[in-house]
C-alpha cells in the first residue's frame, strides 16, 4: 500500500486536496473518479505508518478536540467561531494545526479538504465523516458521531490494555527473579557449599553449568530482550514491519482468532458510521480501509472494493478475502436484503468486540496461573536443588 497526495476537482468545480491510500497510481485514479474527482496531480508521499503512529499517542486529545467541535456547533456556533474555540481549549499539536484548518477556511476551502493536510491529527475515517456531514449539511450530527466513535475506540483499547497489564508484569516480574536465582543465587550457595565438602547432586550441577554459560555468554541472554523495544520501532515505524507484525498475528491459532474479531469489530463499526453519515458504500470502504491500521487488512479491503464497485455484493466480496469472521459476511447479508446495511455493521461491531473481550478475558484467565505454576517449578527446581546439595553436606567438615 502506498500513500498519495492529490489535488483534484470535483463535479461542481470546486478544487480538492487530499491524501489517499491504493496499491498502485492506476488504482487511486480509478478510486477518486468513483468519488466523482478529476485528478490534477497526484504525488507519493510518506507510509501511513508514521501518521498512524502519531494518530496513537495523540487519541485522547482528538476525542477531546472532536467533542468540543461537536457540542459548539450543536450549539449553533458557525463553524469559523467553534474552530477558534476549540483551537483555544486543546494544546499541541492540535492547536497549531486548528489554527492553520481556521485560515483555511476562512480562506473558502472544506473543513475536510482543510483537515486532509494533517494526517497525522485526522484519520481518514474521520475525514470521510466530515466530508459527508459537509455534503449533507449537518456538521454537528457529523462531530456527535465521531466523539462516539473515538471514545468507543478508546475505551476497547482501555480495557484491552488493562486486561493484558497484569500478565505482562507477572511475566517481567517472573523472568527477573529466574535470572536472579540461577546466576547469583544458585552460584554462590553452591560455593559455600563445595567449600563444606558438600557433595552436588547432577540437578545442582546441571542448573550450576547453565549458570555458568548464561554468564560466560550474556549477551546471548540479554540480545532477546534488548531485541523487544528495537522490534517495537521497527513494527511501529516502518510499512515492512507493521506487515510482517500483521501477518504474524494471523499465523499464530490463538492469536488469529483474536485479531480476526478485533479486524471484523473495527471495520465494522467504522463502515456503519460512515454509511450512517451519508457515506457512499465505496467511500466507505475507502475510508474503513485506510484506518485500521493494519497493513493485511488494508490489501485485503482493497481487493473487496474492487470487487463491489465491479458489481459484486458486499457480503459476497467479504467471503471471498477469508480475513474476517464468516459471521460478519452473513450479517452484512442480512442487511444488505432488507435495506439496513449500516444497523446490521453495528449490531456485528458489538457483537464481535464482546466476543472479543470474552476471549481475551478468558485467556488472561487461564494465563495468570499458567505463569505462576511455571516460575513455581522454577523457584521450585532451584531451591529443591539447594536443599540436597545441603544434606549432602558432612556434618563434620563444619567442626
Amino acid at each position: 500500500m502506498q500513500t498519495f497526495a492529490y489535488r483534484a476537482v470535483d463535479r461542481s468545480g470546486s478544487r480538492r486536496t487530499g491524501r489517499a491510500v491504493a496499491t498502485t497510481p492506476e488504482a487511486l485514479l480509478e478510486s477518486l473518479t468513483g468519488q466523482g474527482l478529476f485528478v490534477l496531480e497526484w504525488s507519493e508521499v510518506e507510509a501511513l505508518t508514521t501518521a498512524s503512529h502519531a494518530l496513537r499517542r495523540h487519541h485522547k486529545t482528538l476525542i477531546d478536540v472532536t467533542r468540543a467541535i461537536a457540542g459548539l456547533l450543536a450549539a449553533g456556533l458557525p463553524l469559523s467561531r467553534a474552530l477558534s474555540t476549540a483551537k483555544s481549549m486543546t494544546g499541541s499539536p492540535y492547536r497549531e494545526g486548528l489554527d492553520e484548518i481556521h485560515r483555511a477556511v476562512a480562506r473558502g476551502e472544506t473543513l475536510a479538504a482543510a483537515m486532509s493536510a494533517h494526517p497525522n491529527l485526522f484519520p481518514p475515517f474521520y475525514l470521510g465523516l466530515v466530508r459527508a456531514g459537509e455534503r449533507a449539511a449537518d456538521l454537528p450530527a457529523a462531530f456527535t458521531r465521531l466523539a462516539a466513535q473515538l471514545e468507543r475506540d478508546h475505551e476497547l483499547r482501555s480495557r484491552l490494555g488493562s486486561a493484558a497489564i497484569y500478565p505482562a508484569l507477572l511475566a517481567i516480574v517472573g523472568t527477573a527473579a529466574m535470572l536472579l536465582l540461577t546466576l547469583f543465587v544458585l552460584p554462590r550457595f553452591a560455593g559455600i557449599l563445595e567449600s563444606a565438602g558438600a557433595h552436588l547432586p547432577r540437578s545442582t550441577q546441571l542448573l550450576l553449568t547453565v549458570s555458568a554459560a548464561a554468564r560466560d555468554h550474556w549477551l546471548i541472554v540479554i540480545s532477546p530482550i534488548a531485541s523487544v523495544p528495537i522490534a517495537i520501532a521497527w513494527i511501529g515505524t516502518t510499512e515492512r514491519g507493521a506487515r510482517a507484525w500483521a501477518e504474524a498475528q494471523l499465523r499464530i491459532p490463538g492469536l488469529r482468532m483474536i485479531r480476526r474479531d478485533i479486524l471484523a469489530a473495527r471495520f465494522a463499526r467504522l463502515t456503519s458510521v460512515l454509511l450512517e453519515g451519508g457515506t457512499p458504500v465505496l467511500g466507505a470502504l475507502d475510508n474503513a480501509a485506510t484506518s485500521l491500521g493494519d497493513p493485511v487488512a488494508r490489501a485485503a479491503l482493497v481487493r473487496v472494493r474492487a470487487q463491489v464497485r465491479e458489481g459484486t455484493r458486499l457480503s459476497t466480496a467479504l467471503r471471498d478475502i477469508n480475513l474476517l469472521p464468516p459471521l460478519l459476511a452473513q450479517l452484512v447479508e442480512l442487511g444488505e436484503e432488507t435495506g439496513k446495511l449500516h444497523e446490521f455493521l453495528r449490531k456485528a461491531a458489538d457483537l464481535f468486540e464482546q466476543r472479543c473481550e470474552r476471549t481475551l478475558a478468558r485467556l488472561v484467565a487461564l494465563a495468570e496461573p499458567l505463569m505462576i505454576v511455571v516460575l513455581a517449578l522454577v523457584v521450585g527446581s532451584v531451591a529443591l536443588s539447594l536443599l540436597q546439595a545441603i544434606y549432602g553436606v558432612n556434618a563434620n567438615a563444619f567442626r
